[in-house]
């Protein structure tokens, strides 16, 4: 499975790429979880202690490509051997890779960000499962960090803002590059938002989280909503989106 979760900023997106990252791992699957945010996130909806490194400068060489000086992974180490050397190790076994926090005006983190897409784009299918926590806005499920993904999931709240980010998000799934878009309504407080949030974006609905205090409890006191609050209802509605997404993977 490759799967990234965007959104605009507080829709919960890192709640639910955290916790989709652990019920997917728990149900036998080698899980990448990459965050490609340089605000803190994922990691903590993970329950990893927070970090901002990135890929370190011994993992990455300088080079010239078409012409142009840029950066990639140290010859001879491939982009599962980086996984398995850089990322942090968090519960239930996923594998956490970050982009690193930001540094300087420009250009200082460059080396770190080109070996990271290496990293991201050079992973094999065959093993790994990767989720993605993209940054707000709408170049990153198409020109950045999501080129990734076959399923890139919108996280829309059923506001006019969250909606109209999901809109902007939606014109872009014609384009001939774009991976399969869906949306999942989140923060959901009756029947009728799912269907606020489908015809608000134009996107499929594949599932509907709901609003649950456990999932701001657990934001305000940094800890991960499965090891705060296992049973809370937005975790059982996380499994049941895990499960939607397996079986379509399975489908023929």
């Amino acid at each position: 499975m490759r799967v990234a979760f965007v959104g605009k900023g507080g829709a919960g997106k890192s709640s639910i790429a955290g916790t989709f990252s652990r019920l997917l791992a728990r149900r036998g699957e080698r899980v990448l979880a990459i965050d490609s945010d340089p605000m803190p996130g994922l990691a903590f909806s993970l329950g990893v202690d927070r970090s901002d490194a990135g890929i370190p400068d011994v993992a990455i060489e300088e080079c010239v490509i078409d012409g142009r000086n840029t950066f990639r992974l140290r010859s001879g180490l491939s982009a599962e051997e980086a996984v398995l050397r850089y990322a942090d190790v968090g519960p239930d076994g996923v594998l956490l890779l970050q982009l690193g926090k930001a540094r300087g005006v420009r250009g200082e983190n460059a080396g770190s960000h080109q070996a990271f897409q290496h990293v991201v784009e050079g992973v094999p299918d065959h093993g790994w499962s990767i989720v993605g926590d993209l940054p707000a806005g709408t170049r990153q499920p198409f020109f950045g960090w999501g080129r990734f993904a076959r399923t890139v999931v919108v996280v829309v709240e059923p506001t006019p803002a969250s909606l109209l980010s999901g809109r902007r998000l939606a014109r872009l799934a014609g384009m001939p590059s774009a991976p399969r878009l869906v949306a999942v309504a989140s923060k959901t407080r009756s029947l009728g938002d799912a269907e606020l949030v489908r015809d608000g974006t134009g996107l499929p609905v594949i599932g509907t989280v709901p609003f649950d205090t456990s999932v701001s409890d657990g934001d305000r006191e940094g800890a991960a909503l499965l090891d705060q609050t296992p049973k809370a209802a937005a975790v059982a509605a996380i499994d049941e989106l895990v499960s939607t997404l397996i079986n379509e993977e399975e489908q023929p």
